[in-house]
């Protein structure tokens, strides 16, 4: 499953509605906000800016002191809550070990949660209501839908159980008639669930402590690979690819699987906020 491919439509759509919005007077702008030095933070954030350079929308990089308190980090919010040209908020993850996430994502207005991850966002995603989703299971579910595998009565094994990915895609995967078996580092005979499973999703991240061989897929099954490790200077996810592959009907490659979708839904979160606040219709919502 190609998702460079599929994002490189997805921001294609995504500029026209942009260039139309403009047109009518509305300027979208995403707001990031980063706190401390950390190298991969920036990295990330670099990317996802000048993706939406890309579709024409503005941006703005909040950069606080690793050592700024929970005020400090939420007075900030506040503010970018209140900005009228400020349509969506992204808090880059994770935060230094003393600020606590959860309760600062919640100070983020849920219209601007450019991520989805904001509590409200997160209930209407359980209770299968309109809202903004997280963008690796948004992206995901696109994926999915894209290349026509089908989630109604199929059985799916999710190894991670993380609010950015587990949990969300669980309930968005469940949302569509799928059963779902949720795993983690400490599931016991991880190789017997997945073996039997239609839809593998991994998102570990711990290579080379942790690969999916190919003695834990199933002939025929659809295999996303959600983790990324640096292994002798090179980016790899989770799965053995070239012998997974063998076996799959469908598997994303890393790089250019399930990151490019990432963004794109980050993106398309930021038209859907713009468009909203400015009570506008859209006439191309791509849903996960």
């Amino acid at each position: 499953m190609d998702g460079s491919a599929l994002a490189r439509q997805i921001r294609a759509r995504l500029r026209e509605e942009v260039s139309s919005m403009k047109a009518s007077g509305v300027h979208p702008r995403l707001e990031t906000i980063r706190i401390g030095d950390d190298e991969p933070s920036k990295v990330y954030l670099a990317v996802k800016h000048r993706a939406a350079h890309e579709i024409g929308l503005a941006t703005g990089d909040q950069v606080l002191p690793a050592g700024s308190s929970h005020a400090e980090v939420c007075a900030l919010i506040s503010e970018l809550n209140s900005r009228k040209d400020v349509n969506a908020i992204l808090l880059q993850l994770p935060l230094p070990g003393h600020l606590h996430a959860p309760a600062i994502l919640a100070r983020i207005s849920p219209a601007k949660d450019a991520d989805g991850l904001t509590p409200e966002n997160l209930g209407k995603t359980v209770y299968k209501e309109e809202s903004i989703l997280p963008c690796t299971p948004k992206g995901i579910m696109a994926l999915l839908a894209h290349y026509g595998v089908a989630l109604r009565g199929s059985h799916a094994v999710i190894i991670n159980r993380s609010t950015l990915v587990g949990k969300p895609l669980c309930h968005l995967m469940v949302g569509e008639d799928a059963t779902v078996t949720l795993c983690h580092s400490k599931t016991r005979g991880l190789s017997d669930l997945t073996s039997r499973a239609d839809i593998v999703v991994s998102a570990v991240g711990r290579r080379p402590d942790f690969v999916l061989g190919a003695e834990m897929v199933r002939d025929g099954a659809v295999v996303v690979d959600v983790g990324t490790s640096r292994v002798g200077g090179k980016v790899v996810g989770d799965v053995d690819f070239a012998n997974v592959s063998q076996k799959a009907s469908y598997i994303t490659p890393v790089p250019g699987g399930v990151g490019p979708m990432t963004v794109a839904m980050l993106l398309e979160n930021t038209v859907a906020a713009a468009t909203s606040q400015a009570g506008l219709a859209r006439a191309l919502a791509v849903r996960g």
